[in-house]
């Protein structure tokens, strides 16, 4: 009778091993407003929820921009998991292999991040709870979790451990998928047949078959040629330069970025680029040109206040106030207009446009609710989206819908998004390979010598 007790000994030392390195996660405010699913995402661990961030996300609730629906979402989450149960205890997150989460009344701790830093703040009260919960599990690591690099560093300052939210963050930002290769020493034969026929097998090139929708600068000794994989054919496509209401591609990727724009067979394309290398103004071009394919075409763009202010600071009435953040858009309109004489018909097209809300320019949160059936989709400035937000654009697309998110991946204008977790490097690491999906990265400025100048030196 002796070895059964000796093996429930046995089994109860072990569920405590396992009990000790079990890791704590204490969830800062600015990582729920980036995925309000982020509380599930710590594999079997458990995770803390100070009050404070609870009392912050109060201020969130209200309004129609993703920060928004985010805090909205995460307090229902916990209240569906909590329902008549007390917060203060550990509960189970929803799901197998999950850990407990609960939340953290005790907003003070024997080292007093309001003393050291001799400052009431809400980031203080946030470390003080974690301080106090490693303070009572002095056997398991506890590890803060925000995007807010300031808060990690005095995090750190206090020996607590803290980490970045990882959860669709790409690791290695200068790996990222760029869209396009330059393949050399090819067989002469492959290209006069894509000159001749405008095709030929991808055997001809590459020993595999490439990435879906890749594109190529093909040379040889001889001559060289532009060409793409096409996934449905299953073979390379010669890509002739074309131009689209007027405008011309001046390179090599222009010409790819417009033949995506233009290609029926794709529904969803990336363009990545620095300032000045034509993203919108070969988007807006290559939607005039299919004008008549789609309903409507829509421009929009992520509304960023400058200096993280509330646009509600701004004089005037609503349209007063995002007319600045949308100028840029009207600004590549203009341009694209002016190729032409104001008494020609495609200059009064454009504006027949307009006036008919057949082009409607606005900002992206105003897209909420919608279904974008029948649509050319233009995103401007995407690298300002978290995941989440790229997700929710893609996911309202209808019928005979295409969209085109244009932005450069190293300009974040947001505080809690960088190269790695911004929604358009997450989109362009998780889309690629697919037959509805193309991508490219514009390496080159087209704007002036004086943009140029900026971009390389300054």
């Amino acid at each position: 009778m002796a070895e059964p007790q000796k093996t429930r000994a046995t089994s109860k030392k072990a569920q405590a091993d396992a009990q000790k390195q079990k890791k704590i996660f204490v969830l800062d405010t600015s990582v729920i407003l980036y995925d309000h699913s982020a509380i599930e995402h710590f594999q079997e661990h458990d995770v803390a929820i100070p009050i404070t961030v609870l009392e912050e996300l109060d201020n969130f609730k209200k309004g129609n921009d993703i920060k928004n629906f985010e805090a909205r979402e995460f307090i229902r989450f916990i209240d569906s998991r909590s329902q008549d149960l007390m917060l203060q205890n550990w509960l189970p997150i929803n799901g197998k292999d999950k850990g407990n989460f609960k939340v953290l009344m005790i907003q003070a701790s024997p080292l007093d991040a309001d003393k050291i830093f001799g400052e009431k703040k809400a980031d203080h009260k946030i470390l003080n709870s974690a301080l106090q919960l490693q303070h009572e599990n002095p056997e398991r690591p506890v590890i803060l979790v925000t995007k807010d690099i300031n808060l990690r560093i005095k995090a750190r300052a206090l020996n607590l451990v803290a980490e970045d939210y990882e959860t669709g963050k790409i690791q290695d930002v200068n790996a990222l998928y760029t869209g396009s290769d330059v393949l050399n020493n090819v067989p002469p034969e492959a290209i006069d047949q894509l000159y001749d026929l405008g095709y030929c097998e991808s055997e001809k090139i590459l020993k595999e078959p490439p990435t879906d929708n890749h594109y190529f600068i093909l040379k040889s000794f001889q001559n060289s040629i532009l060409a793409y994989y096409n996934p449905s054919e299953k073979k390379m496509q010669r890509v002739d330069k074309l131009s689209a209401y007027g405008i011309k591609p001046r390179n090599a990727e222009q010409t790819f970025a417009l033949h995506a724009i233009l290609n029926p067979n794709v529904r969803l394309v990336t363009i990545q680029g620095v300032a000045g290398t034509g993203k919108t103004l070969l988007t807006l071009a290559g939607a005039l040109e299919q004008r008549r394919e789609f309903k409507q075409i829509y421009l929009a763009r992520p509304i960023v206040p400058l200096s993280n202010k509330d646009i509600g600071y701004l004089p005037g009435d609503i349209k007063s106030k995002l007319n600045p953040y949308m100028e840029p858009l009207w600004d590549n309109l203009k341009f694209i207009q002016n190729q032409f004489l104001e008494t020609s018909k495609e200059h009064q097209k454009l504006k027949e446009l307009v006036e008919q809300e057949k082009l409607m320019i606005s900002p992206l949160a105003y897209i909420r609710g919608r279904s974008l059936s029948n649509i050319f989709f233009i995103v401007d400035e995407a690298q300002n989206l978290t995941p989440h937000e790229i997700k929710t654009v893609i996911s309202r697309a209808g019928e005979n819908t295409k969209i085109i998110f244009t932005g450069d991946i190293y300009q974040i204008d947001t505080p809690y998004l960088d190269a790695q977790s911004n929604g358009l490097s997450y989109l362009i690491d998780r889309a690629k390979n697919h037959p509805l999906y193309t991508h490219i990265t514009l390496q080159k400025g087209e704007r002036s010598e004086l943009a140029n100048l900026a971009n390389e030196l300054l």
